[in-house]
């Protein structure tokens, strides 16, 4: 019975919201989208992601490279914006 009366108060109460925040979830599915395309972007220029080789060979990094990791970081910037947007 306690149950039963504390989900007839909270119920209610949850009815009233109108919003969420995207949170979590939508920060995941974004975080998963940005990885799929950076991954897409190193293997196109022929590159493997989370090595670097140029580093050890001491030449610089080639510009596709630092292209992909731009890329990277803006869609990083937009997933922060994401998990930080309301969602009807």
């Amino acid at each position: 019975m306690r149950f039963h009366r504390s989900l007839s108060t909270l119920l209610p109460a949850l009815l009233l919201v109108t919003g969420t925040e995207a949170g979590p979830i939508g920060y995941a599915l974004c975080q998963g989208g940005c990885a799929t395309v950076v991954m897409a972007c190193y293997t196109a220029a022929g590159a493997v992601w989370g090595t670097n080789p140029w580093l050890a060979a001491g030449v610089p990094v080639p510009a596709v490279i630092v292209g992909c990791n731009s890329a990277y970081a803006g869609c990083q910037a937009t997933c922060a914006a994401v998990a930080l947007s309301p969602t009807p």
